[in-house]
């Protein structure tokens, strides 16, 4: 390693241990270095993640980032990715157990901003598979837009993160049952949208790597009464499929 590379190194680590034995730490306009850092990754969180934001306030939220900061700093420059293992923080974070729903709401943040910040394509629509013979539908596979993601929780999580994302307050009529979602993007535009555990096992199949035939009939086994047809041609519209 050239020695440029090995002081940046070290300067990037002592940046988040007070402790280090990094010579130029020491100094106290170092402090200068770590406050501007803290600061930039406190706002890097804080705008990765609104609903979380909305739901335990400003003050609260800022306080629990700085914990994660300094537990797992960012290590790409580019910001507005930051975050990925902050679901799993709050998921484990003894302050936040009385909300339980809160991982949660942090993952559902964490696929919109991924499906935002992930690569193009062109979306597959149900009018490239109107013209297919039964026999070559049943053995396409189909692939899976870069910016489709899918959600499951055991809470009635999506709820909560839409009426935050919005700062409005969850309906006091809320049903506590488990809810499921698809993120895609359309456009520039990220939708998270209504879904059930069909379309989830569907997408799962197909990501997979199952045919369409192969991932019809396992779905169909295990949900018998879902209409697999409806479900496909709604994912397909959402965008959340792409051309080969």
């Amino acid at each position: 390693m050239s020695g440029l590379a090995s002081f940046q190194r070290n300067f990037a680590g002592a940046l988040f241990d007070e402790a280090s034995a990094f010579a130029p730490a020491g100094h106290p306009a170092f402090a200068v270095y770590r406050n501007t850092v803290m600061r930039a990754s406190l706002d890097a969180l804080e705008g990765n993640f609104p609903a979380v934001v909305c739901l335990v306030g400003r003050d609260w939220f800022r306080a629990a980032a700085a914990i994660h900061v300094a537990e797992d700093p960012p290590r790409d420059a580019r910001l507005s990715t930051y975050g990925e293992a902050f679901p799993r923080f709050l998921a484990g974070f003894e302050p936040a157990s009385g909300l339980p729903y809160l991982a949660d709401v942090a993952r559902l943040d964490r696929l919109w901003s991924e499906s935002l910040h992930a690569a193009d394509a062109t979306p597959l629509g149900t009018q490239h598979l109107a013209a297919l013979a039964p026999q070559a539908l049943a053995g396409m596979r189909l692939r899976l837009h870069p910016a489709t993601r899918w959600f499951a929780s055991a809470l009635p999580a999506r709820t909560i993160w839409q009426a935050s994302r919005q700062g409005k307050p969850v309906d006091d009529t809320l049903a506590w049952d488990p809810e499921y979602a698809v993120v895609v993007r359309v456009a520039h535009d990220v939708r998270v949208l209504r879904a059930g555990v069909v379309d989830v096992a569907l997408l799962e199949a197909c990501e997979a790597g199952a045919t369409l035939g192969e991932a019809t009939l396992a779905v169909a086994e295990a949900h018998s009464e879902a209409r697999i047809d409806l479900i496909l041609s709604g994912l397909l519209q959402s965008g959340a499929f792409a051309k080969s």
